[in-house]
């Protein structure tokens, strides 16, 4: 551990340095154009799906097969993946991936006092064990048979401010910046959605922590806004950063827009399929983020955040 800590300092301190647009590269490359984005045949949604078939109720079986089918992310958590064993994990998440050529979605959820504005989904790593668990993420995709996509920390920079964390949580996920853009790991950093912190504010800190080192931010994450709103937030955050960007937009639940709940509402329904865009923006991708049907917490008549769902899965396919 001494040596992957001393590893990152190295790192932080090359931070600061002005770096361009990449060039064709790892973060040059939209691998959503390039191919089908990974199902997970061990997803919560396909478990649901064979207990019920199990349990002869062959209806929801095909209901909940049917949202299994659809690719969505695969978050990776420290307790549930911890140092030490969450390389192999996506190793082999990659080289299942690669065998079917498609690629994961792989989504980092461990920083410190996660979620520390909701609660709900509270946690994360100690400060000092954060960076030698995405250190650990980034050395396995950086030598993997195939490529991934990430996603970056759900939330972290949105509710910066708000829990009083803003200089900590830059610091933080700078380096994990900086870890996953020199592995050659292609990611998008969260940048929260556009009902939410001001645009200017939310581009500062993505400007912060080092966006163009890789290949762009994600919004929408886990949340309910309409396409039409988040790419408009998405072009301004664009506008006000110095270099051009990429973006990917969660789509899962906004089939009926917002409403001023956000966990677990019970009007919410899929959105429309995730797939790749090419409309001459730097919209790379339409995702399913947060694979539907997880909860986000107890609320709402939900189980804890991230187990699955049944009745509100339903909810959604409705």
């Amino acid at each position: 551990m001494a040596l992957a800590l001393l590893a990152v300092t190295a790192v932080l301190v090359v931070r600061g340095l002005e770096v361009g647009p990449f060039a064709p590269g790892p973060q040059g490359r939209n691998h959503f154009a390039d191919r089908a984005t990974y199902v997970d045949p061990d997803s919560k949604a396909r478990a649901a799906a064979t207990r019920a078939r199990a349990d002869g109720d062959l209806e929801l079986a095909d209901r909940l097969d049917e949202l299994a089918s659809v690719p969505s992310g695969i978050w990776l958590t420290p307790e549930q993946h911890p140092i030490g064993a969450v390389g192999a994990y996506v190793t082999g998440l990659v080289s299942s991936a690669d065998e079917r050529d498609e690629v994961p979605l792989l989504v980092l959820y461990g920083v410190p006092e996660r979620d520390c504005a909701g609660l709900l989904s509270a946690g994360g790593l100690p400060p000092e064990d954060y960076p030698v668990w995405v250190g650990e993420v980034a050395a396995a995709l950086g030598t993997a048979v195939g490529p991934a996509v990430v996603v970056l920390e759900p939330d972290a920079l949105a509710t910066a401010e708000e829990c009083g964390r803003r200089d900590e949580r830059v610091d933080q996920l700078g380096a994990a910046v900086d870890l996953l853009a020199d592995a050659g790991v292609t990611t998008y950093v969260d940048a929260g959605h556009s009902d939410w912190i001001p645009a200017r504010a939310m581009a500062r800190m993505l400007e912060e922590v080092g966006v163009a080192r890789v290949r762009g931010f994600a919004t929408n994450v886990a949340n309910y806004q309409r396409d039409a709103d988040e790419q408009a937030y998405a072009r301004t955050l664009d506008e006000l950063l110095p270099a051009a960007q990429h973006w990917v937009v969660d789509r899962g639940r906004n089939g009926n827009g917002a409403t001023d709940e956000w966990c677990n509402p019970p009007e919410s329904t899929l959105g429309q399929r995730p797939g790749f865009v090419d409309d001459g923006s730097g919209l790379d991708a339409y995702l399913w983020v947060k694979p539907p049907g997880e909860s986000d917490g107890t609320c709402g008549g939900g189980p804890p955040a991230g187990e699955f769902w049944a009745e509100g899965a339903l909810r959604l396919l409705r």
